[in-house]
């Protein structure tokens, strides 16, 4: 047996082995996969990948060398997300390649990290690096794992050939710089009656408020707008209003002068300022609170605003177009938005229907996003979606809109093998959302029931909403759930476990 090949088993560090060093366990799961697996199989090393800070690793590490006799063999990798698959295939294919040409033999643990981690590790291990794959979990132990399929390496996924910049530019779903009305794909007649009212507007001063799901291509529409306007060679100034702390709305769009605050180093424009003489896009323009709309009704009314820290009145040159997916005529009602304010900004109106209710579009707008994608990657320029995978995708509900439909195309293109995108890769490529249990309030109290799973469920449900809402900005999530702040809605967060 001298000349056997060592055995090492290749991890990612997950947040349950992180975990581990706190647990009050003294055996099993408790203390996380990779040491489980290290104490149920043999190795001769281990090699361990992480993205996590160094000073979360470095005492797990430490406590792993105490529990086990074998070489443990750590390396930090730079990613700039735990789902970005281009980088993690690069770091991945890396690692076992240096492995390899060692004469290891290669065993990989699936349990720890992303699903996009995993699915690299199986895509490596059946198709360059022969391996035996392991999982670990509290339910069933220790197990190998036979996955019951091959994978031509002639047929690699494209993720494989883009750098990771270049992958991070098609995930991009923005409005494009030099949007026009040519860009909005449509056969549907109210989107082209839309177009058309657009196009009217755009050759007009007036505000325009755009209303629409999250998704539906508010801002494209409005850089349409603008491009197509007397100020299309001035700046488009584009500003989520959910996503600003309320501690900084003032001088996000008023700008604020050197020491008017703590870490004001230096003066520094507003967006009103930055967008002098050409378009302002406030959107989520709802989420505004009152206080606020007061001092920007004067800038619409009366073209002046004052910095924060400043006594000097500026003066500002803007065409204003908003955006909301909020009824603010209920928000007027509810007196949580300022009826002349309301006036002052929905002077030109555009309703954007949801994807679902744009009949003829959906198949339209597929191809024409991977059309677009082949444009901007010529290792996709030949990937075209099959029949079935149409079908699939006319059956999707599409709740994120043409922004889900985009990012889904993506995942499908970058990893289907060879040129046509299939059924199997938008079903593998699809988010499917739980449906909400409308039924938990009928519930059969005879039988039992968990009294707190019920509130948990509910807990969760509406955190999630709340800060989908509010563009993940803790301090108005807290304000929609009427939480004192964001510090109670940080421990709600983790009593009930939403990440």
């Amino acid at each position: 047996m001298k000349n056997a090949k060592p055995h090492a088993l290749v991890s990612w560090i997950g947040n349950a082995d992180l975990k581990a060093i706190s647990s009050t366990e003294a055996e099993g799961q408790a203390l996380g996969p990779i040491i489980a697996t290290l104490k149920a199989q043999a190795f001769d090393s281990v090699e361990l990948l992480y993205s996590y800070p160094e000073d979360q690793v470095k005492p797990y590490l430490a406590w792993l060398q105490e529990q086990v006799s074998i070489s443990i063999h750590s390396h930090a990798i730079s990613l700039s997300s735990p789902v970005n698959f281009g980088e993690i295939y690069v770091q991945a294919n890396q690692q076992l390649s240096r492995l390899s040409a060692k004469g290891f033999k290669l065993s990989i643990l699936l349990s720890p990290g992303t699903p996009a981690m995993q699915a690299v590790w199986i895509l490596l291990g059946k198709t360059r690096y022969p391996c035996q794959f392991y999982q670990s979990s509290l339910e069933q132990g220790v197990k190998q794992v036979d996955i019951p399929f091959e994978l031509s390496a002639e047929y690699l996924p494209a993720a494989k050939s883009i750098k990771s910049a270049k992958i991070r530019q098609l995930a991009e779903v923005g409005a494009p710089i030099n949007a026009a009305f040519d860009n909005i794909v449509t056969r549907n007649p109210y989107m082209q009656s839309l177009k058309a009212q657009a196009q009217i507007l755009a050759e007009h001063e007036v505000p325009v408020l755009i209303y629409g799901e999250t998704g539906t291509g508010k801002e494209l529409f409005a850089r349409a707008i603008h491009n197509a306007s007397r100020r299309a060679n001035r700046p488009f100034v584009p500003i989520n209003c959910g996503a600003i702390p309320t501690e900084l709305v003032d001088s996000v769009l008023f700008g604020h002068k050197k020491g008017a605050f703590t870490g004001a180093i230096s003066d520094k424009p507003g967006v009103f300022e930055q967008a002098d003489g050409g378009t302002l896009f406030l959107d989520e323009f709802g989420e505004l609170e009152p206080s606020v709309q007061v001092r920007l009704l004067r800038v619409l009314q009366e073209g002046v605003f004052v910095p924060v820290g400043s006594t000097r009145e500026q003066k500002a040159d803007v065409r204003l177009i908003t955006a909301t997916h909020r009824n603010l005529m209920e928000a007027v009602a509810k007196g949580n938005l300022r009826e002349d304010l309301f006036y002052r900004v929905a002077v030109g109106v555009l309703h954007l229907p949801p994807l679902r209710e744009r009949e003829g579009d959906l198949v339209l707008l597929a191809d024409s996003l991977v059309k677009a994608m082949s444009v901007r990657d010529s290792t996709l320029k030949h990937k075209k979606i099959s029949s079935e995978a149409k079908n699939l995708i006319l059956q999707h509900p599409w709740r994120g809109n043409v922004r889900e439909l985009q990012s889904t195309l993506l995942r499908a293109a970058l990893w289907c093998q060879g040129d046509d995108i299939t059924a199997a890769d938008i079903r593998q490529a699809l988010f499917h959302l739980p449906e909400w249990n409308n039924d938990l309030m009928n519930k059969d109290v005879s039988k039992g029931i968990d009294i707190q799973g019920i509130i948990g469920e509910v807990v969760r449900h509406y955190i999630r909403k709340a800060l989908q809402q509010s563009g993940q900005n803790k301090t108005r999530a807290a304000q929609l759930l009427g939480l004192k702040n964001y510090q109670t809605l940080n421990n709600w967060m983790e009593k009930y476990g939403v990440k």
